[in-house]
């Protein structure tokens, strides 16, 4: 937030000197109390003060004002309309009076206790937008003289300032509550819910790692929480304040992934038309999320590994290095033991990721969990939907218990949102919840039947117990099986499944 200093509309370099909202007077008290200093100084004045209108009592209070009585003078509370400085408070105008004995509006209650002979006043109104926030009133010149037009002019450049100062310093602090109570609703939305022991360990591990800035490592099965467990690693350290930036490392061919890590220089390729900030830039001083790590290239690995082992890396199509202080969170649902094993995932690299290693059960093994997690949600979908509370019925609860949850939290998420969604917002019953049977159909072996029927019927039980467990993702079905996508495609419609 920055406030500039008014363009003077008489040339005066003193106004210009005012220091701008964001520079180093960015305390507003210390602002507002230099501002009025300031305007003294610039009319020669004896004395000056600010004052704010209360928007309850609707009554004005001295916010600033200088002079040795001036503790004595925060006592009072002004009225609009009352003497001059309520007067230009109500109608919104400024005033010069430069004899108050001779004008009806003069309160001299105040200055009579103090014991402050007044003779001469300006008084200009505070505002933002078209309303009046307050007036700054400056009292008697320093020569015994009077005010003129051009100590007015100069009093509501000020005023303007101080209006403008106040407002941004509203507005900061109007951002940083919205910025707090949404942090409290990410919070609320993206957690891991549990009290199983299993959790817990999870949860104490991601705790304990988070003040450090060690390389971490992730372990669990697609839907378990990687991610989420991936903030709350970010939001309980040092780099909370600092940027977390996240990238699902399967989802982009390896010359995408690298532009996406490192960025390019203009006209690196074709259609670079400038300069691209890659992730690791953008999470400088902070955290990088890079989920699904096992599905990196050998290529990639190798870039990787530079930048874990020197903070260092180069554009694509730049010369010159850059620098950055990064934490790296990954994770993989893979058996990265045995990728490194068979040679599938580079050693070296996999040391400088798995110096914590952190592996979250499958919700399958914390069945006591699925209730927790389950209203957890239910509360999140009705405060979004402005529905009144849902409950579980005995048998949906029961369905979810005893449902082995192949897609994890994920799938039970979606789960409960479609039986909110579909159902009678009232209660969740058994028959709202789109869950599919984990266990296979397949009777096992039999006699009386030819052996391609009996591939036939094992290939098509085979095929739906892994689209189950991968929510219909065909992509990860096939990948799962060992087989080419377009291939299940294809036995997708001869098993008309």
């Amino acid at each position: 937030m920055e406030i500039k200093a008014p363009v003077s509309r008489h040339d005066n370099q003193d106004v210009q000197e005012i220091p701008t909202w964001g520079s180093p007077l960015h305390d507003i008290n210390q602002f507002l109390e230099f501002t009025i200093e300031k305007a003294i100084s610039i009319m020669q004045a004896k004395a000056g003060s600010l004052l704010l209108l209360d928007p309850k009592t609707r009554k004005l209070f001295f916010k600033v004002v200088t002079g040795e009585k001036k503790e004595k003078i925060k006592e009072f509370k002004i009225e609009l309309g009352e003497g001059i400085a309520g007067t230009v408070a109500q109608t919104g105008k400024p005033l010069l009076i430069r004899d108050v004995s001779q004008d009806p509006r003069w309160n001299r209650s105040i200055s009579d206790s103090i014991g402050f002979q007044t003779r001469s006043i300006v008084c200009a109104p505070m505002k933002i937008g078209t309303e009046t926030i307050g007036v700054v009133e400056i009292i008697d010149k320093a020569d015994g003289g009077q005010f003129q037009e051009t100590d007015l002019k100069i009093l509501m450049e000020f005023a303007d300032l101080a209006a403008q100062g106040i407002g941004n310093a509203g507005q900061v602090v109007i951002i940083k509550r919205e910025n707090k109570d949404l942090r409290e609703k990410l919070d609320n939305k993206y957690r891991l819910v549990g009290e199983s022991r299993a959790i817990k360990k999870a949860l104490s591990e991601a705790l304990k790692v988070a003040d450090s800035n060690a390389t971490t490592l992730l372990l669990g099965e697609s839907g378990t929480g990687k991610e989420l467990l991936a903030r709350l690693i970010h939001s309980a350290g040092p780099r909370k304040n600092k940027a977390m930036i996240v990238l699902n490392c399967a989802a982009l061919p390896e010359s995408l992934l690298e532009d996406e890590l490192f960025g390019h220089e203009k006209g690196a390729f074709t259609g670079a038309v400038g300069r691209k900030i890659g992730k690791f830039e953008l999470a400088d001083g902070g955290t990088i999320f890079l989920d699904e790590i096992g599905e990196m290239s050998p290529g990639m690995q190798a870039k990787l590994l530079r930048v874990l082992q020197e903070g260092v890396f180069y554009r694509v199509g730049g010369n010159s290095p850059v620098y950055v202080d990064v934490r790296v969170i990954s994770a993989t649902n893979r058996n990265i033991d045995q990728e490194v094993a068979e040679g599938k995932f580079r050693e070296d690299l996999f040391y400088r990721l798995n110096v914590v290693r952190i592996e979250i059960p499958p919700l399958r093994e914390r069945k006591e969990d699925v209730l927790l997690i389950a209203e957890h949600y239910l509360n999140l979908f009705q405060q979004e939907r402005g529905i009144q509370r849902i409950t579980i019925s005995k048998n949906a609860l029961e369905k979810m218990t005893a449902y082995d949850w192949p897609g994890n939290v994920r799938e039970l998420r979606n789960a409960l949102e479609r039986a909110v969604v579909m159902g009678n917002k009232k209660e969740i019953l058994a028959e709202d919840l789109p869950i599919l049977a984990s266990k296979t159909d397949y009777p096992g072996i039999q006699v009386g039947i030819t052996l391609n029927e009996a591939l036939n019927r094992f290939k098509k039980e085979f095929i739906k117990l892994n689209l189950a467990s991968t929510q219909g993702n065909r992509s990860k079905a096939a990948k799962i099986m060992g087989i080419q996508r377009t291939y299940l495609s294809r036995l997708l419609s001869k098993y008309q499944l």
